[in-house]
């Protein structure tokens, strides 16, 4: 009973069957190969945007703090939720490759605010030179607790950060879990709503390891190249992870994967329902966030549950504690998974 990551699954057969069609001979590296020029050209066809510039990098860390440099100079700083994956769980990468840039946190949860977010960007430059230069926003889709941002809540937010002159970046780790959930095209979901830079995710949705940033205005761009090679995420045999996106892209089996893995977490949800539990979110996405007693999460892992506590550890309190697991599915968790793992709550 796997849910600890969408990071840890399988990767599907038609990735490594890619990855054995491109292993094949001799071709020009460091992303000068015809593969790869034509997978950068079906995710700006993806996205309806023929003039964007994109790129492929292994990392999400290397998607969104690259593309963060390119937005913010060191003497900045990103706007971001208190829960951003870049303030998060990026291990000041954002920081290191801006050459400083500081991190901004917009009060509230999860999803910015609008409203916040006008007040804490008007707050800056308070100090003029004894203070950081406002720079770009970001939002992570989905937020690292599970829920989504709607079209309209974007479009809000692009509009405050706008009126300031400055550009929003979209970190879309498991983007494509939010564009099914919504119903929307990748379009939809970032410059249609006014976001400048996305992040299309791969590898929590079932890729070895690749992440597309894009770019709707190139003019963003223009350090991107260089700063890719000198943070060490451009690679020579670039073919493979352009490999990767060219079965990701193919019969839109990105969607496809999305759908399993949402498809999973709502039928845990619809499992779990009835068991006493206390739900924390929706189901946006793949990720659940429930509340049960310490003992419920010690009897689950003793019988082979996997999963992350969000709050408190399973030694060092009473058993009726309440605590937070975080659940999360992958496009490959099965019926039987959810199933087992519903039994065994029950049953605790």
């Amino acid at each position: 009973m796997f849910f600890a990551s969408d990071n840890c699954g399988a990767v599907p057969p038609q990735v490594i069957e890619a990855l054995a069609r491109a292993n094949e001979g001799s071709v020009p590296g460091y992303g000068a190969d015809t593969l790869s020029h034509d997978v950068c050209d079906r995710i700006r066809a993806l996205f309806e945007a023929p003039e964007a510039a994109v790129y492929l990098v292994p990392t999400g860390t290397a998607a969104n703090s690259l593309a963060l440099a390119c937005l913010c100079p060191p003497f900045a700083t990103v706007f971001c939720s208190p829960v951003a994956h870049i303030q998060t769980d990026e291990c000041n990468a954002p920081e290191f490759f801006t050459s400083g840039a500081k991190l901004t946190l917009v009060p509230g949860g999860d999803r910015i605010d609008p409203e916040a977010l006008r007040w804490t960007i008007a707050a800056e430059e308070a100090r003029g030179v004894h203070g950081p230069e406002r720079g770009p926003v970001s939002i992570t889709q989905l937020t690292e607790r599970g829920n989504i941002y709607s079209a309209g809540h974007v479009s809000a937010i692009c509009d405050v950060a706008h009126d300031f002159g400055l550009p929003v970046h979209m970190d879309g780790a498991r983007f494509s879990n939010a564009c099914v959930k919504l119903g929307l095209t990748p379009a939809e979901m970032t410059w249609k709503a006014g976001v400048d830079v996305a992040v299309f995710g791969g590898t929590k949705n079932g890729l070895m390891g690749v992440e597309a940033v894009i770019f709707f205005d190139p003019a963003h761009a223009t350090q991107f190249e260089r700063r890719r090679k000198r943070g060490a995420h451009l690679f020579s045999k670039h073919r493979y992870l352009a490999a990767q996106m060219d079965a990701y892209l193919r019969d839109d089996l990105w969607r496809d994967m999305a759908q399993r893995a949402n498809g999973a977490c709502d039928q845990l949800a619809q499992g779990l329902k009835g068991a006493g539990l206390e739900f924390e979110n929706e189901t946006w996405g793949n990720m659940l966030f429930v509340r049960m007693p310490r003992g419920v999460h010690r009897a689950l892992h003793e019988k082979g549950a996997f999963y992350s506590l969000w709050d408190g550890t399973l030694e060092g309190g009473p058993e009726d504690e309440m605590l937070t697991g975080r659940l999360v599915c992958g496009w490959n968790t099965t019926a039987e998974e959810v199933s087992t793992l519903t039994e065994a709550v029950r049953a605790a």
